[in-house]
């Protein structure tokens, strides 16, 4: 296993211009099919800057007064790209890195992924369009993209079901993640032409626990200690298979009444809040320790695993706002002036603090392995990974701060962007070069 290495000074590996990215050649499309990861993670570079660009640019014009046309609601359209867009476009790269290894099988051949990228950028290029100008071209576009992740999720079956390797626990709850995914995609194109809009939007909702939560705890569970161990040996890894069971169920639980809070309009009624309030508020507090347990201390010695640390912690931090918003919402029901809760915080903290932070900081430890640079954040990436960081804590205060939300919903829609768009300007490159130490993949 590759060794964390300390921490460099002056320039980044690969950095624009930088020595070590012109070490690995002249970009070229071929390379991008030389591994899984590299169209697979060069795609979701692509996206998640696009993304990230559309979406500061459509705030910025709704506060301009700029008129801006939608076949789409601004608030469905954020909820399809952001859940479906970039998001399954690295876990099919990381998985099929990755679950080779777990499964005890074979590579598998990078341009396996040719078709299922092409079907998932085409699509959201005319779901793009579609969210501005036609409804039902975006649903076809979101169709598309359903069926490029459908192959993908159709290849990690047969390979998990090829496998005899004694643990497939991780690989197993990672592929239903994966199988949520394909089917929200499809429930939620459909929903789409039927203009059933608030449909869509629990779909959604229900598959982002589901979903991607599901295979980033698995993810987590397996790889955090893991990579812990690596870097500091005198933090045991820790991870009971009962631990994974629990977190897949704290994952798969809140599905249902999350889908059932939009259903309701945005507010679940007193006993259901209660109930909800009821598992996060524990599920939190466990979250939060098992950081602890983990090694979040620690890893703050070494900021590449630091980046790992702090993008799970703020899976304990949404569940915890979650059950603090759900009992406020429990006890205030049916009051004159409406139910309290904490609003589209605990939802940022798990969008944007773990999906965002995890994706950062697991994306960098691929992109710098397997171009053959040394694993460690340097001084960029630590920077991006912080404006990440400011850009979460902004948007979890907007919804906290009602009287400042615009403004800080503006800040960190634009810290956002520069930190995603930056990542993806300086690493997007490498997919498509040679290896800087010349070796294979």
């Amino acid at each position: 296993m590759t060794t964390f290495q300390p921490q460099p000074a002056g320039l980044p590996s690969g950095s624009f211009g930088g020595r070590r990215a012109a070490a690995g050649g002249a970009w070229q499309w071929r390379r991008l099919l030389a591994a899984p990861h590299r169209l697979a993670f060069w795609s979701g570079s692509v996206m998640l800057a696009v993304s990230a660009l559309w979406w500061g640019a459509a705030l910025v014009a709704r506060h301009a007064g700029l008129a801006v046309p939608w076949a789409v609601s601004p608030s469905v359209a954020h909820a399809l790209l952001m859940t479906f867009g970039f998001l399954p476009l690295f876990i099919a790269g990381f998985l099929l890195t990755a679950g080779p290894k777990w499964l005890g099988l074979a590579a598998v051949p990078g341009r396996l992924l040719a078709l299922p990228a092409t079907l998932s950028l085409g699509g959201w290029a005319l779901a793009l369009a579609g969210f501005h100008g036609s409804r039902p071209f975006a649903a076809l576009g979101l169709a598309l993209a359903a069926l490029g992740f459908a192959l993908v999720t159709g290849l990690f079956a047969l390979m998990v079901l090829e496998s005899r390797a004694r643990d497939r626990d991780h690989a197993q709850l990672a592929l239903a993640g994966c199988a949520a995914v394909v089917g929200a995609q499809w429930a939620a194109a459909v929903l789409l032409v039927l203009g059933q809009e608030t449909a869509v939007r629990a779909v959604v909702a229900a598959v982002l626990w589901a979903g991607p939560g599901l295979v980033f705890v698995a993810v987590a569970h397996r790889m955090i200690p893991f990579f812990t161990q690596g870097a500091l040996p005198a933090v045991a890894a820790w991870r009971p298979r009962a631990l994974l069971g629990l977190l897949a169920l704290l994952m798969v639980l809140q599905a249902p009444f999350a889908a059932a809070e939009v259903m309701a309009g945005g507010s679940l009624p007193a006993a259901p809040a209660a109930l909800r309030a009821a598992f996060e508020l524990p599920g939190g507090a466990l979250l939060l320790w098992l950081s602890l347990r983990w090694g979040l201390r620690e890893s703050l010695r070494v900021r590449l695993l630091a980046m790992l640390h702090l993008g799970f912690f703020w899976l304990g931090v949404a569940f915890t706002l979650a059950g603090v918003s759900h009992a406020l919402t429990s006890l205030t029901a049916g009051q004159p002036g409406g139910a309290l809760s904490l609003g589209l915080a605990p939802l940022h903290a798990f969008t944007m603090g773990f999906f965002g932070s995890l994706l950062l900081a697991m994306a960098t430890r691929v992109a710098r392995g397997h171009s053959g640079r040394p694993l460690l954040a340097d001084p960029w990436v630590w920077l991006m990974f912080w404006a990440l960081q400011v850009a979460v804590l902004a948007r979890v205060g907007a919804a906290l701060w009602p009287a400042a939300g615009t403004p800080l919903t503006l800040l960190a829609a634009q810290l956002w962007l520069a930190a995603v768009g930056a990542w993806a300007l300086r690493h997007a490159p490498w997919f498509g070069r040679a290896r800087v130490d010349g070796g294979a993949g």
